[in-house]
């Protein structure tokens, strides 16, 4: 949401950093100084025709002024608890139906040896095995994934790993 605040707050820390007077700015962009006054106390927005132009004496981009200098966060796709769950069960499941087979043991090789870990304790620990899932969850999030906050608290069972995981949400700008 366009807050006039934000945007007058940013359109002054823009200006400002690029040494310009508001009348300056306003000559550059073919306004007013008191129009630039106005937008910069959050009173009135620069018209949509005029943010082009804006934007490039500024040398930011329409969104920068726009969100108030805030950082528009794009998610390459959501991710849920529950699937990521059931596709670490597949892998155990894989094990009980291939055994001792090259294409299951190497699947947990390469996994074990990328993670520097065990990945067949966690079969075993349902501690251990909330470890490997929330690793799973905080990987997606550092891939640009989305992850909703309801689905992290009503799919972890030891708060530890729920902690861990709300907080790399936070770090992604997920509230």
């Amino acid at each position: 949401m366009i807050q006039n605040e934000k945007v007058g707050a940013q359109i002054a820390a823009l200006r400002k950093a690029k040494g310009l007077t508001q009348n300056e700015l306003g000559e550059r962009v073919g306004v007013s100084f008191q129009a630039v006054s106005k937008w910069e106390r959050g009173e009135t927005l620069p018209d949509t025709a005029i943010l082009p132009d804006l934007a490039n004496v500024l040398e930011c981009s329409v969104d920068l002024i726009l969100l108030g200098g805030e950082k528009q966060v794009e998610y390459k796709g959501k991710v849920a608890v529950a699937d990521l769950r059931k596709g670490l069960l597949c892998l155990k499941n894989m094990g009980e139906c291939l055994g001792n087979n090259i294409i299951y043991r190497a699947a947990v090789e390469g996994i074990n040896t990328k993670m520097n870990t065990d990945i067949e304790e966690a079969f075993a620990d349902d501690y251990v095995f909330e470890a490997f899932l929330a690793e799973a969850v905080i990987q997606s999030l550092m891939a640009g994934m989305y992850a909703d906050i309801t689905d992290i608290r009503n799919n972890f069972r030891h708060e530890h790993f729920k902690d861990i995981v709300l907080g790399y949400c936070r770090r992604y700008g997920i509230k």
